[in-house]
């Protein structure tokens, strides 16, 4: 803050009444005094009062006038303009309680400089934060938009943790051992012969969309269509006991969920079809394949290959599941239901056992025809 120029410290109250005493009072009680004598006035006399009055009057108006000169340059001084620009501490020369006034203007014009330094400061921090709230925004969107995409083929939870996890890269090439589920409508090709165009891809649409929300239920991950076949993966994330498991409770409710489908659908008059499932329990590459424009994250392996051939085995209401996957069935299958499937361009036989889902019960299906063994596994799955 400038220091102010102060000359002496006589009051403004005190000029004021001294320069009314110098222009009024003493004129008055010199005439007063003149008019009061008996004796004759000299001329000296008079002459000498006159200048006196004239002299008396003079200090009074300059006393009077420099501090009106004084009260106007403090005035102007002090007069705060709307321009936003930055107050200036006064400085002008002035006496007594005008220049306690002109203090305290600049100890005000002081607190008010630093109040609106604080006010930019924190207008530069708000600034910052609406930038970084502006880009963590843009940031959750993009979290969104991937969250949105990825439920489209892993289901909700699965994507939770994935999004949680630092360390869970989903597409990241690795060997793992995972369950593959292969689904596919018996006979679609002579099913859809009779129908429309639109008919048929209403009828996918809404058996896919049953099918897949089981498929999300049991956090397996939608690898693709092929047509009217469903590729799912399973234990992808968890381990290897668990994908199995999951798997076969999928394909039981999507057995399930197919059976009451057709009953909707025969209802209304529509045409109805049956499923076979296929699972198989082995080590895979999970990878991401295509080109630079176009990239695809599925399995590849040959528990992928040998999954797709039991599935083609399994007939209408069908699940052929691969012996590694029914060893971490909670109870063993029996032995005796132990198929051997021979496969082409495989040297060996390829062991399955077969499920068999009517109505509100799941059996096996017997090595052989001739001695029917049907065995309740409901439990076992």
């Amino acid at each position: 803050m400038k220091i102010l120029q102060k000359k002496n410290n006589i009051s403004f109250y005190r000029k004021l009444k001294t320069s009314l005493a110098l222009m009024g009072i003493i004129p008055f009680l010199l005439a007063v005094y003149l008019f009061t004598r008996r004796t004759e006035l000299s001329s000296t006399l008079v002459i000498f009062s006159a200048a006196l009055v004239l002299i008396s009057i003079l200090m009074g108006f300059t006393m009077l006038r420099r501090s009106s000169d004084q009260m106007r340059a403090l005035a102007r001084k002090t007069a705060i303009l709307d321009s936003g620009d930055i107050l200036e501490p006064v400085d002008v020369n002035v006496e007594g309680e005008l220049y306690d006034i002109a203090a305290n203007f600049n100890s005000v014009v002081e607190k008010l400089n630093r109040t609106n330094r604080d006010m930019q400061s924190r207008s530069f921090q708000l600034q910052e934060f609406a930038s970084n709230l502006s880009e963590s925004y843009e940031q959750l969107e993009k979290e969104n938009r991937l969250r949105n995409q990825l439920c489209r083929y892993v289901g909700k939870d699965l994507v939770d943790k994935l999004m949680v996890s630092r360390d869970g890269q989903l597409l990241k090439n690795e060997r793992k051992d995972v369950t593959i589920l292969f689904a596919d409508i018996r006979s679609f090709t002579a099913l859809s012969e009779h129908m429309e165009p639109e008919e048929v891809v209403a009828m996918l649409n809404e058996y896919f969309s049953i099918m897949i929300e089981i498929i999300f239920k049991y956090n397996g991950m939608l690898d693709k269509f092929v047509g009217d076949q469903i590729m799912a993966v399973f234990g992808h994330i968890s381990n290897e006991k668990d994908g199995a498991r999951s798997a076969v409770r999928a394909a039981l409710d999507m057995q399930k969920a197919t059976a009451a489908l057709m009953k909707e659908r025969a209802g209304r008059d529509q045409p109805v079809f049956k499923i076979g499932i296929g699972i198989n329990t082995g080590s895979a590459i999970l990878a991401s394949v295509g080109s630079a424009n176009r990239k695809d994250y599925t399995v590849i392996g040959d528990t992928v290959n040998t999954a797709a051939r039991l599935e083609a085995h399994a007939a209408g209401r069908e699940i052929v599941l691969g012996e590694r996957t029914c060893y971490h069935l909670p109870k063993k299958l029996p032995r005796s239901a132990r198929q051997e499937l021979k496969m082409r361009n495989r040297s060996g036989a390829l062991a399955c056992y077969t499920l068999v889902t009517r109505e509100n019960k799941v059996v096996i299906r017997p090595k052989t025809e001739k001695n029917p063994l049907m065995t309740s596994v409901q439990a076992a799955c």
